[in-house]
Order: structure tokens, then sequence, then C-alpha cells
């Protein structure tokens, strides 16, 4: 007899001008959810493109960028939305924001990491800040696809993710740390 197949986690990671850090995220986990995890990305103010270094540095590190588009949050809002598992915020002005109400009561967090799109200094320095911002992601999706999903209870399931967003680059101070 053939083992059911896990569920499979709808995700949506949200930036204010999905641009960048969300864009980044979605492909991310696209790649390396192990088919568990299926990724979107939103904004609540788009821009009307996704960042030209943010497809270049995922395509020439072999992550996916077929499809990415940045777009409004309020197309996962509606009643023909997916119905969303997860919603992490990864810049905090869409963390301050007024979120609409996802159909599903996903279980949100704050995953705070600086701006590349907003690094300075020369063509090189700039790439390094989305390769940072790569690499903080990275690590907090490999964190969150190791974890037991199914078996935690909300609560726990919570702290673990709160935790995880507080990990190495995160924009929000620790709250251990004074």
């Amino acid at each position: 007899m053939t083992p059911m197949p896990e569920r499979v986690f709808n995700v949506l990671f949200l930036c204010t001008g999905n641009f960048t850090r969300s864009i980044i995220a979605a492909s991310v986990l696209r790649k390396e959810g192990d088919g568990r995890f299926r990724a979107f990305s939103a904004g609540s103010h788009p821009k009307p493109e996704v960042h030209p270094t943010a497809l270049k540095i995922l395509g020439n590190l072999g992550f996916p960028t077929e499809g990415l588009r940045s777009k409004s949050w309020d197309v996962f809002a509606g009643p023909e939305a997916p119905v969303m598992d997860f919603a992490f915020t990864v810049c905090d002005s869409a963390a301050g924001e007024t979120c609409p109400l996802w159909p599903g009561h996903p279980v949100t967090e704050h995953w705070g990491i600086e701006d590349p799109a907003a690094a300075t200094g020369t063509d090189i320095e700039r790439e390094m800040a989305f390769i940072l911002a790569l690499r903080y992601l990275r690590a907090r999706i490999a964190a969150f696809a190791a974890l037991p999903v199914a078996s935690l209870d909300r609560a726990s399931l919570a702290a673990r993710l709160r935790e995880i967003g507080q990990a190495e680059g995160a924009t929000t101070p620790r709250p251990d740390v004074a």
C-alpha cells in the first residue's frame, strides 16, 4: 500500500513593493520546499516589475524565475484565491500595515530583512546586498521547511516561526537582546 502524500501547504510572502524580498523568498521556497509547499508573493503597493538584479541573482544561483511578477496582495484576499496556510512579511513596512483578512486565517509571522534594492555603492556591492538577502531568506526557509508542520499545534508552530524570524539578518531586534 502506498502511503498518503503529505498535504501541500500554501505560503504567501509579503512585502510592500513585491519587488525584491518577497520575490526572492517565493523563488527559494519553490525550489527548496521539497514539494511540501506552494509559494506565492505579493505586496501592498506593488511595483510595476520585479527588480532586475533579484531576477539576475536568482537565475545565476539556479532558483526559478519563470512567472515571477509583482502583484497586489488583494489578489490573495478574495474568495477565489488559494487558501493560505502561512503568510510571512519580509519587510518592516509591510509588517506595520493592516493586511487583508486572508481566507483560511493563515499562521502569520514577520521575517524582516534589509531591503537589498536600497543598497548603495558599486555594482558589486549592490549585488552582494541581494546575495546576502537571499542567504538570510534561504536560511529561514530551510528552518521552516524542516519543521514538522503537520504535527505541531498552532501555538507551537507560531513560536517556532517567530524564532526563525529573529535569525541572523533580522531587521527587528531579538527580544532576548537588550
